[in-house]
């Protein structure tokens, strides 16, 4: 059976990147990285994202990389422990560098949440679930 999962991302600047994801608290492990890859740790489950220059992931992939200026290849999310949690993270992901997709807002009235882009236009979507207000079938 499957003992771990990860997520794999082109970038075009591998220490730019390194850079983005540090400002929004994302660890990065240099016990799993060099000048062709880095590795991200995300949340309790630890969930690893690998970042490779697009070279790197184009051999791995023997396929083009997206426009992410013009498409959109995967919606990575995450949530968070609280509302102020969500805009917390919408403004770093500014101040890095990044860009909103969807300002902080409520959705369907259990939920709220934020869409960024990273410096390579991978799409990033935040989301406080208050489970209280959930609806019930």
């Amino acid at each position: 059976m499957t003992k771990q999962f990860w997520i794999n991302l082109p970038v075009k600047d591998l220490n730019k990147a390194k850079e983005f994801y540090s400002k929004l608290g994302f660890l990065i492990n240099t016990q799993h990285g060099n000048s062709d890859q880095a590795q991200l740790i995300i949340g309790d489950s630890n969930a690893a994202v690998m970042l490779f220059p697009d070279s790197t992931f184009k051999h791995f992939t023997r396929n083009e990389i997206v426009d992410t200026r013009q498409a959109t290849e995967v919606l990575l999310s995450i949530d968070a422990e609280s509302r102020e949690e969500v805009d917390e993270m919408a403004k770093k992901a500014v101040e890095a560098g990044g860009t909103i997709f969807g300002e902080p807002g409520e959705n369907q009235g259990w939920m709220y949440g934020c869409g960024f882009t990273d410096l390579d236009g991978h799409r990033w979507n935040v989301l406080y679930m208050d489970m209280s207000k959930m609806p019930k079938e």
